[in-house]
């Protein structure tokens, strides 16, 4: 298992407690088999947004950067409508 790391930044007030689980609800309802997604986890960062952990089945670390961009692509544009955005970091 791999650990990829991204962040969310919010375009308006979304708070933190709404934000949660309308990150884990659209990159769960965006997820793929292939796309190896075990779980993830999000928390408020530092300096606003929040951190997002993805756990990913892949072989490396590379692999699982791709697989999550590819991921976060198809979460994008239903992201956007919330008015935030999610990020490799």
């Amino acid at each position: 298992m791999q650990v990829v790391h991204a962040c969310l930044a919010s375009t308006n007030t979304l708070r933190t407690a709404t934000a949660v689980p309308l990150v884990h609800d659209l990159v769960r309802a965006h997820a793929r088999p292939a796309d190896g997604l075990e779980h993830l986890r999000a928390r408020p960062a530092a300096g606003g947004g929040l951190d997002v952990v993805l756990f990913v089945r892949a072989r490396c670390h590379g692999t699982a950067r791709e697989q999550m961009h590819t991921l976060l692509d198809r979460v994008a544009a239903p992201a956007s409508v919330h008015g935030f955005t999610l990020r490799l970091t």
